[in-house]
């Protein structure tokens, strides 16, 4: 009587365990290692032999089944944004191994991590919304559309595209950059939404140098002057051109979000 008492309250412990692990393993198998533990301490019990110690050694040995399935669980639910990660890491590899080898590349943790945030979101970015396109096309867009976003911020935060980084002016391309966000919440991903709204963030990546141009009026008196507006007239059209693009991409996709 006293060691089916205990078996009871072990086999209730033992149950409340098995809910650690992922739901759809212990809907699988949940029930059949319980009635597996009882018989387990059944067979104890009908040899004279002590229950206490099976029971402990049972819960360590099916603790440590669950933090592995866990682990395994997570990993095979998450094996995108694994990915991603290493990608960046990756990526990150490139200008750390070209530090030991010039002095032309200099930097700092700060660097690494605005990088690091900035391949890793867009990537992130890229995965949620692409996957809800079943098209080339869509996924040709929205790649196309983030990676010109990347660049654009990127290039602005590292060198500045209208003078240095330090020009105020650059943070119209921030602008150009939420107008694509607000366009895309509003559209909610759906193609045509996002078509008119890559073409509203090219028209807007456009505007940028012609404001900037009227706001600073810089001298063009030298080839070297004239050669430096040009370059970058030259940066923005490659801008307007990948959102024109992506907006194009949009506009032939014929999915239903």
């Amino acid at each position: 009587m006293a060691n089916r008492r205990s078996i009871r309250r072990y086999r209730s412990w033992y149950g409340k365990l098995l809910r650690f692990y992922s739901k759809p393993y212990y809907e699988r198998f949940g029930e059949g290692m319980e009635q597996t533990f009882t018989d387990l301490l059944r067979e104890r019990a009908e040899e004279g032999r002590g229950l206490l110690g099976c029971a402990l050694w049972l819960f360590v040995e099916t603790s440590a089944g669950i933090m592995r399935e866990n682990i395994r669980y997570i990993i095979m639910q998450n094996k995108n944004i694994i990915r991603i990660a290493l990608g960046t890491a990756f990526i990150l590899l490139v200008p750390l191994l070209a530090m030991l080898f010039t002095d032309q590349v200099a930097w700092d943790l700060a660097d690494f991590i605005v990088a690091g945030a900035l391949i890793f979101s867009t990537g992130l970015a890229y995965e949620l919304v692409a996957r809800k396109g079943g098209t080339r096309a869509y996924r040709a867009a929205v790649g196309m559309a983030l990676a010109a976003a990347l660049l654009l911020v990127w290039m602005n935060l590292a060198v500045g595209i209208i003078g240095s980084e330090d020009n105020p002016v650059n943070l119209m391309y921030f602008g150009v950059v939420a107008i694509g966000i607000a366009g895309a919440t509003i559209a909610r991903l759906r193609p045509q939404g996002m078509a008119r709204t890559l073409f509203a963030t090219a028209l807007a990546q456009a505007l940028v140098p012609v404001i900037a141009l009227m706001i600073n009026k810089p001298p063009i008196n030298s080839v070297e002057a004239f050669m430096g507006v040009l370059g970058v007239l030259g940066l923005n059209a490659f801008f307007v051109m990948m959102f024109t693009g992506s907006a194009l991409l949009f506009r032939r996709s014929r999915i239903r979000l």
